[in-house]
């Protein structure tokens, strides 16, 4: 009977605290999503998946100029090299690369459907092609001349870059979006030629701020164009801290339809928004009647995007149609900026704009340094077998004796001539045909320019002025080749200020202006006639109520009412009941409270200032802008005593006040004794020892103080004659002049 082996002795287990190893597992989980897959390297501005793609496509030799390669073998052999991930996941990376709406500078030349801005999806990796555009042979200029650092892959089986030699500023270019584990980076696409222009700035000013690199380059530049509408000082901020935010619109124009009518053209959307689903929502919206200006929207789209909105009424405003729109839709977005890069390639960081292009320039000088000392290894290698080579030609019979006749004859060149291996093997390699005159003198050019190169090399490694000279005309190459003339350089997205009409009410567009008479009654009645009616009190009123009073405005306006417990309330005159009828209790249109009734209502003028006051004799100035509420509860404005109303509402247009008790005090005081509020009891008036104030009124003291009896009747009294009443304020007063009206009101 066999043996039977002795089975392993069982592993012992280990305690371990739970906290500390859920701590360090999920530390290995957040790191690996940073370093490997959210956050894009501050030199070559490429995530790993974006890196391998370009690398793989590299050794497929699928550079501009070569034939189309189908993306099913791009992406098999990115995951089976270097990155062991889902194949969707890779495909969707060289999709957004390859699409002109995603990528300001796209990477990559597809062929086939590689998605719209509709929010359409590519076709499936099998029919889909591609190769590398020039920009990405930009990336990979000097990835074979040991410019940057390998590692092993995944498996260990082969290499892959650490980062690209990047001679184009990938990272602001091209912008990136990234969800990390406790960070997230959000970086928006620029214009290359403004960033080499900042680039070349920053070269010859080490100590440049952001606020200077502004000059050069104003703001992101987005592949679908748009607008952005942002200040200049908060576009300094963003770029001076690295985070910030842009506000981006659609851009339109009015296009004249005949006959007075027009239509607005959106020609430009937001970038990231998807135009179906934009044309979805704003249907929604016209559907729903939340966009009352908006009659019709339809997509009359082909190659370039051309939304149109026709108007309601031909009457409305384009801008304030606009700007309803841009509120309430996807046509104005806010991009977020999040400069949080991997500094390096190694510390994730938020950097500023300046600190940004600093890492692509410190790269890009690495990198010229590398390629600088593997170039001079090959002029010294070169040189080596130059020097072998010239060596035989003095002696070329000798030579062709020892290679005939001798059994050794390597041996015997390395003695004869004192020549290296590596000489003797390149010598004896050699085809006989090129053992010429001529060769001699070709290989003696050669030399000189090598020796040539070879001290330009070693001057350049040197000095650092150099150094950036030849990164500066790099720049300016890809300046040249990328310029603001050219059509894929051309700026698309542009700045504009926010129009003045993005402040205004979009509900009173909708509101055609008419002239119309505001009537109140006695017991709290309004409605409007059209047109202004002269004699207001010619008509009929419900039961024994009377007019109040009435005054001139049109359907666009508000008006405002003072309540007697102190409270404004706001309403809108198109809103107010028309027609023949008695109209309706302004109750109806506002919640005035219990017991409370109607002491005023006035239409509003913005900007104008007024004196309200109680019957106590507390009263203070306050502009009608202050007394606009946007609700039927209203807002709080005179605070009077239990016992006490409103009193007093009137303009505040004069030098002096003129306040009358009701003990037939007549006190005029100048107004800047009287303190200015938005809300609260005020100050004293005048002094009473019973009862209040009756009525006030502000005017100019030179014009002199007017009022109008019971019969209708207008009094004047000069400046002049009112010296016994002029004092100050809170003072108690004397009787009025003769001639002033027993209901003690000026009229």
């Amino acid at each position: 009977m066999a043996d039977v082996p002795n089975p392993p002795a069982p592993i012992a287990p280990t305690d371990v605290n739970l906290r500390d190893a859920l701590e360090e597992r999920y530390l290995a989980y957040a790191l690996s999503t940073i370093m490997g897959r959210a956050l894009p390297d501050a030199r070559d501005g490429l995530k790993p998946v974006h890196r391998r793609i370009l690398y793989s496509m590299h050794i497929l030799r699928l550079d501009p100029a070569a034939a189309f390669k189908k993306c099913a073998k791009i992406v098999g052999d990115v995951m089976g090299d270097f990155h062991p991930h889902g194949d969707q996941a890779i495909y969707e990376a060289l999709v957004r690369l390859a699409q002109d709406f995603s990528s300001r500078y796209p990477l990559i030349d597809g062929q086939g459907n590689f998605g719209n801005i509709d929010g359409d999806s590519a076709a499936a990796y099998r029919y889909t092609e591609a190769r590398l555009t020039q920009v990405a042979q930009f990336l990979m200029e000097g990835i074979d001349e040991d410019a940057i650092d390998f590692r092993d892959n995944y498996s260990a089986e082969k290499q892959e870059p650490v980062v690209l030699p990047a001679a184009f500023p990938n990272l602001l270019a091209n912008g990136a979006q990234g969800i990390a584990v406790g960070m997230a980076t959000s970086i928006p696409p620029h214009n290359v030629a403004e960033l080499c222009d900042a680039a070349l700035y920053l070269i010859g000013h080490r100590d440049a701020t952001s606020d200077q690199l502004l000059e050069f380059v104003p703001g992101p530049d987005f592949p679908t164009g748009g607008i952005i509408v942002e200040t200049r000082a908060s576009i300094a901020q963003s770029y001076k801290t690295g985070r910030g935010s842009f506000r981006l619109r659609a851009r339109w124009h009015k296009e004249e339809t005949g006959r007075g009518t027009w239509v607005a053209v959106i020609t430009e959307i937001p970038y990231m928004v998807q135009k179906a689903r934009l044309m979805e929502k704003l249907g929604d919206l016209v559907n729903e009647r939340k966009l009352p200006l908006v009659g019709d929207i339809r997509d009359e789209s082909a190659e370039d995007v051309r939304l149109v909105i026709e108007p309601r009424v031909r009457t409305i405003d384009p801008l304030v149609m606009m700007e309803g729109l841009f509120r309430v839709s996807e046509l104005e977005t806010r991009f977020a900026m999040n400069l949080n890069v991997l500094v390096d390639g190694v510390v994730p960081r938020v950097v500023s704009l300046v600190e940004a292009l600093q890492q692509w320039l410190d790269h890009r000088r690495t990198v010229l340094l590398r390629r600088s000392k593997f170039r001079l290894g090959q002029i010294a290698h070169r040189l080596e077998l130059l020097a072998g080579m010239l060596a035989i030609f003095l002696n070329l019979d000798e030579v062709i004796r020892i290679i005939r006749e001798e059994d050794e004859p390597k041996e015997m060149l390395i003695q004869t001539f004192s020549l290296s291996e590596v000489q003797v093997n390149y010598v004896l390699d050699t085809r006989l045909r090129a053992l010429r005159r001529l060769e001699e003198m070709q290989l003696r050019t050669e030399n000189d320019a090598l020796l040539k190169e070879q001290k330009a090399i070693d001057a350049l490694i040197a000095d650092p002025a150099i150094q950036w000279k030849v990164i500066g005309a790099d720049i300016r190459d890809i300046r040249k080749k990328y310029g603001l003339d050219t059509k894929i350089g051309k700026r698309r997205t542009t700045f504009e200020d926010t129009p003045v009409t993005a402040a205004d009410d979009l509900a009173e567009a909708m509101i055609e202006r008419e002239p119309v008479t505001i009537v109140v009654t006695q017991k709290g009645w309004i409605r409007a006639l059209k047109g202004h009616v002269a004699d207001a009190g010619s008509m009929a009123f419900k039961g024994d109520d009377a007019l109040k009073l009435s005054f001139f405005t049109d359907t666009a306006s508000k008006l405002l009412v003072l309540a007697t417990n102190g409270k404004a309330f706001t309403l809108e005159a198109a809103k107010v009941p028309g027609g023949r009828g008695y109209g309706e209790p302004i109750r109806l249109m506002a919640d005035i409270d219990e017991g409370e009734d109607v002491f005023a209502l006035i239409p509003y003028v913005p900007n104008t200032k007024m004196l309200v006051a109680g019957s106590d004799g507390r009263g203070f100035i306050v502009s009608q802008d202050d007394m606009v509420g946007g609700t039927r509860k209203g807002k709080a404005l005179l605070v009077v005593d239990e016992n006490a109303t409103a009193a007093v509402l009137t303009p505040a247009d004069g030098d002096h006040v003129a306040v009358i008790g009701e003990n037939r005090k007549l006190l005029v005081f100048p107004i800047s004794q009287l303190a200015a509020m938005v809300r609260g009891k005020g100050v004293r008036l005048q002094k009473y020892k019973d009862g209040g104030v009756s009525d006030a009124k502000a005017f100019n003291l030179a014009d002199g103080l007017t009022w109008r009896d019971t019969s209708g009747r207008t009094w004047t009294v000069a400046g002049a004659e009112l010296r016994e009443w002029i004092g100050n304020r809170g003072e108690a007063g004397r009787l009025p002049p003769k001639g002033f009206p027993k209901n003690n009101k000026f009229g």
